[in-house]
């Protein structure tokens, strides 16, 4: 993810990238000369302390997210955090809390919802064109061989199919929803203990409903599908970078192609600290929250009901 953020940073409009920092000094030093950072840094410390960084971007495997954001807000540094925003509710929270009560801007780099067919596809929600939206559906798989040693199949490095792919389809639907009042999960379990699969349900009291699913293994498109009373807005393949939507008012289809990248996240937080914000209004930390908790009880029935 580190080395993607790189390559989108030629097309951001109102920041640089200046620095790197790694655990290993000499992982940093190359990094930095593979893509020519100027400033290199052998610790997350001296990377937190270097008076040219106005902000930064965590990159970590998420349960080493929450030690590096904390030092950062405590030293004044803006953050934007990789999803999943970390391993554990308790995690998100004090992370939340402590940005808030610092006023240190903090958002999860959620990047499909700054893509800008996604931006489009919500206008056009708000607008009334599909009319009251009722569902959405939509899968993300990503086909793995299990490796005991990937760090996607590693529970101590927060692996599983849920945090990995659940956090894109939850976050979408309680984007477009709202977060849900019930959740039904189901899914398997690898070798290694952590989720190869899942299926979700989400539920609304007013029969509103959310069909999800997500797995390393097996091969899918990974579409979103919003339903509306008066028509309803395919997102193409992969949805979570969102190359296209065909946006149907009945039968009628209308076929629209958009650019995509990891650079609007970053715009975007550039314009909120200029601002003078704390928060993104399109990535609000309550909603990184909510979608927090959704995720705890997704692998809470899927590691209960699996043998």
């Amino acid at each position: 993810m580190a080395a993607a953020m790189v390559e989108a940073f030629p097309h951001v409009t109102n920041g640089r990238l200046v620095a790197v920092g790694s655990r290993s000094p000499e992982r940093a030093a190359e990094f930095g000369a593979r893509h020519g950072i100027p400033h290199v840094h052998g610790s997350y410390a001296d990377l937190i302390a270097d008076p040219e960084v106005d902000a930064i971007y965590i990159a970590t495997p998420h349960p080493q997210h929450t030690d590096i954001a904390l030092a950062a807000i405590s030293a004044g540094k803006p953050i934007l955090v990789e999803k999943a925003f970390t391993a554990s509710i308790a995690d998100t929270e004090r992370i939340i809390e402590t940005a808030r009560a610092s006023g240190v801007f903090a958002m999860e780099a959620m990047w499909t919802r700054f893509n800008p067919a996604i931006v489009h596809a919500r206008s056009l929600i708000a607008e009334g064109v599909i009319g009251e939206v009722r569902a959405v559906q939509g899968d993300l798989t990503a086909f793995r061989r299990f490796d005991p040693a990937d760090r996607l199949f590693d529970p101590a490095l927060g692996g599983g199919a849920v945090l990995d792919l659940g956090v894109y389809v939850l976050s979408f639907a309680q984007a477009i929803l709202g977060t849900p009042d019930s959740v039904h999960a189901t899914g398997g379990l690898l070798p290694s203990g952590v989720e190869g699969e899942f299926g979700i349900l989400l539920g609304y009291a007013d029969g509103r409903s959310a069909t999800l699913s997500g797995a390393f293994t097996a091969y899918g498109p990974g579409r979103m599908m919003i339903l509306g009373t008066r028509g309803w807005i395919d997102v193409h393949p992969r949805f979570h970078r969102a190359p296209a939507l065909t946006v149907w008012r009945g039968k009628t289809p209308e076929h629209l192609e958009f650019p995509g990248g990891y650079e609007y996240e970053v715009i975007h937080v550039g314009e909120c600290l200029a601002a003078g914000m704390t928060e993104s209004p399109v990535m609000p930390l309550d909603d990184t929250l909510a979608v927090q908790r959704l995720m705890t009880q997704v692998l809470d029935q899927v590691h209960t009901r699996t043998p």
